[in-house]
């Protein structure tokens, strides 16, 4: 069954974001304990969303602040809730995060104030050091996914583009509407949470709005992205795109890839790809279709074998 997670916040509870980091040696699987300083405790590698920051960039940032190591995020595993005084809620959002040997050697950690050591441990040993029950949670459903062969993944990502300017406010032709000044702060605002996922490719419909959305993105990677009629507004309301070529190369490939495109194409792109990875086709396909401006549904397949169906779907919205 695949997983569905909405990754918003409203304003009555203090975010946090973090990860389950592990890594393979020697044939086993270990993940990184902090030993924090001040707390005396051991837990998972998490901290405080910043001001202007989506819970993704947060998660990655954090843990390289903690850690010293650049990580990817993979399938998310969970969400702790506890209150803080005076009764205020606290959420935290967990992910799944591979530790290359390459990022390992690059870490850049020394004890500190905040952290006093690093552990990698077994999940056995993790069950037994860590302080709190709400970390225990997370680390459950770490486990299922290591039971059911789902932990190494990559992301396709959906991304609708960022505020056009309006029809009505246009007279060219619609594909050559352009983003708003607040579309594009918002195409400047999605480039780290994107990232955060370890994004390789990126394919865009040709029309300008698309366009403009995702350039800020490749920039920042350094990637041209790939302009196609196929998966554009026009073509779809021509009854002529062929979302199916794009996302069946997209799995294919085994690469994370944003797709950029717009709200009406949107359910045949998580459609085809419900389709494309044999995944029995639910509720959850309109859900993470049914994106904002600027919002973007995260699916996460296989690594070893993308036929086997969506492990999860996570849908991310920008802060107004």
């Amino acid at each position: 069954m695949t997983q569905t997670v909405q990754v918003v916040r409203d304003d009555k509870a203090v975010y946090a974001a973090g990860a389950v980091v592990w890594r393979q040696t020697e044939g086993k699987l270990r993940i990184l304990l902090i030993h924090r300083t001040k707390y005396r405790d051991v837990t998972l590698p998490k901290g405080k969303v910043d001001p202007g920051e989506m819970l993704a960039q947060t998660a990655v940032r954090e843990v390289h602040e903690e850690t010293g190591i650049r990580v990817h995020l993979g399938v998310p595993v969970g969400v702790s809730r506890y209150f803080m005084r005076p009764k205020r809620q606290k959420v935290v959002h967990y992910w799944a995060a591979e530790a290359t040997d390459d990022a390992i050697r690059k870490s850049t950690f020394v004890p500190n104030r905040e952290i006093a050591a690093l552990e990698w441990v077994s999940l056995k040993k993790a069950r037994k050091n860590l302080s709190y029950p709400v970390d225990l949670e997370i680390l459950d459903e770490f486990e299922r996914l290591v039971s059911d062969g789902a932990l190494r993944t990559f992301p396709i990502i959906a991304l609708r583009h960022a505020k056009a300017v309006s029809r009505s406010d246009w007279d060219g032709p619609d594909a050559a509407r352009p983003l708003t000044a607040r579309g594009k702060e918002q195409a400047d605002a999605i480039v780290a949470s994107l990232r955060a996922f370890g994004i390789r490719k990126i394919v865009t419909s040709d029309a300008v709005r698309c366009v403009q959305t995702v350039t800020p993105l490749a920039r920042a990677l350094d990637r041209r992205p790939v302009e196609t009629q196929l998966i554009s507004q026009d073509a779809w309301e021509d009854g002529v795109s062929d979302v199916r070529t794009v996302i069946g190369k997209r799995v294919r490939s085994g690469k994370p890839a944003v797709i950029c495109s717009h709200g009406p194409v949107l359910p045949d792109i998580l459609s085809e790809l419900a389709l494309a990875t044999g995944t029995m086709h639910g509720s959850y396909v309109g859900s993470a279709s049914a994106l904002e401006v600027a919002a973007f549904s995260v699916a996460h397949l296989s690594a070893t074998n993308p036929g086997s169906g969506i492990i999860s779907i996570e849908t991310h919205v920008p802060k107004a």
